[in-house]
């Protein structure tokens, strides 16, 4: 027997309208049409597979107001067939999908399905094997624009078992997307729920972890080659254990459901000196990412880093272009399609270093400091230790097994590059 759980997505986007993919990737412009409807079906049959006691969707099913019939029909029946099975459904609209704008062509639903309304939070029960299992709460968008705070309106009820809210919010500051219902982790903890099922971030994120578990799911397919929108996407599974009498959530699972996986590679040419070396490296990044896309198509661009010798040759005029054409031609026709999208070349000037440290300005205090860094390796040790504990208590990624030497070279070539001295051109 499976071990308890639900299954939480967000951010569908049926039948969406795909950006930055231009027309002459025909075989990429079909797969991604159907790629957002693709996705949702995989969803419905994981929601199967793992015998979840249901399923949780926290808003922006459809792309815009207007919901194409398409995308109606292939919800209806993806939901159906959670309802044949016993299923239930429980489902909030966002932003771009408001209960109260746009054409619905669905009148009714199976007893199985719950949209909740714009007007107040509802509630709903669960039950697993003849027993309590869970209490669900949601609130829809009644128009887009919504700037209410609507975490206040929940509140834990009485009833036994485990409680979730389904919302589509902003919790806290969240530049790429427009603040709609703005919360904070503490609006989200007062009202005692065990974990919170939230839609509207694009990227995956576990905001809190226990009393409650405040997570965003993402959304199921990428949309664009923005970085929001690439990497895998899917949807996750929570599971539930019994601890001192109490069903409580554990850490989600994330199981990937994309068709297209929009990935940006970077390219680093300190160490290339010909374009046919830039060319091997990005045709390697490329498979690479081919690799970790696990037979998905592939939307790819590139960034090309650096401050070697190859700058100069990259700079010309067209030698990019070209680069992106023999790009395309070499994954032509493969299966799963891959489609280079676009080759930025990033590069500057080769430094020089010894000009650099005689300066009187900052840029030559910068390169001074990182000498001296280079020959007091027990300093170097001491700022690598406070910079590893800052990063860790920002919740930041720490680069594991990198020499410190090369981080603070890299972090001298970031540090020269932001201050934008020119050097070297």
């Amino acid at each position: 027997m499976n071990q308890p759980c639900f299954v939480h997505a967000a951010d569908l986007h049926l039948d969406t309208p795909f950006e930055g993919v231009r027309q002459d990737a025909p075989e990429m412009a079909e797969l991604l049409r159907d790629a957002s409807l693709d996705a949702f079906d995989r969803l419905v049959d994981l929601t199967l597979e793992r015998g979840a006691a249901f399923l949780a969707i926290a808003g922006d099913i459809y792309d815009g107001a207007d919901r194409g019939l398409r995308a109606q029909l292939r919800f209806r029946d993806g939901l159906a067939r959670l309802a044949e099975a016993g299923t239930p459904t429980f489902v909030v609209h966002g932003n771009h999908d408001p209960v109260e704008d746009g054409w619905s062509a669905i009148r009714s639903w199976p007893d199985a399905v719950t949209i909740f309304s714009a007007h107040e939070v509802e509630t709903r029960r669960v039950e697993l094997g003849g027993a309590p299992f869970a209490t669900v709460h949601g609130i829809s968008y009644p128009q887009r624009a919504v700037h209410e705070n609507l975490a206040r309106r929940f509140a834990r009820t009485d009833d036994p078992g485990l409680h979730v809210g389904v919302l589509h919010c902003t919790v806290g500051h969240q530049p790429e997307h427009d603040p709609y219902s703005p919360c904070t982790v503490e609006d989200l903890r007062a009202t005692g729920l065990d974990y919170w099922a939230l839609g509207h971030i694009h990227r995956r994120a576990v905001v809190h972890r226990h009393d409650p578990w405040v997570v965003y799911s993402g959304n199921t397919q990428g949309r664009s080659p923005k970085p929001s929108e690439q990497g895998a996407k899917g949807a996750l599974v929570v599971p539930v254990e019994q601890t001192g009498g109490r069903l409580e959530p554990r850490e989600p699972e994330f199981v990937a459901l994309d068709r297209v996986r929009f990935t940006e590679v970077a390219v680093d040419t300190d160490e290339l000196t010909e374009i046919s070396e830039v060319a091997d490296a990005l045709a390697t990044a490329a498979h690479d990412a081919r690799t970790g896309a696990e037979g998905r198509a592939l939307v790819l661009r590139a960034r090309l880093t650096g401050r070697g010798p190859v700058h100069r040759d990259l700079a010309r005029p067209g030698v990019v272009d070209d680069l992106l054409t023999g790009l395309r031609d070499q994954v032509a026709g493969g299966d799963p399609p891959v489609w280079w999208d676009r080759v930025r070349d990033e590069t500057r000037p080769p430094l020089d270093r010894e000009a650099l440290r005689a300066r009187p300005d900052v840029t030559g205090e910068v390169v001074r400091l990182v000498d001296r860094l280079h020959a007091e390796p027990d300093e170097l040790a001491r700022l690598g230790g406070e910079a590893d504990r800052i990063l860790r208590s920002l919740g930041h990624d720490v680069p594991e097994g990198r020499p410190l030497a090369d981080l603070l070279g890299e972090a001298e070539t970031r540090a020269l590059d932001a201050l934008d001295d020119g050097a070297g051109g």
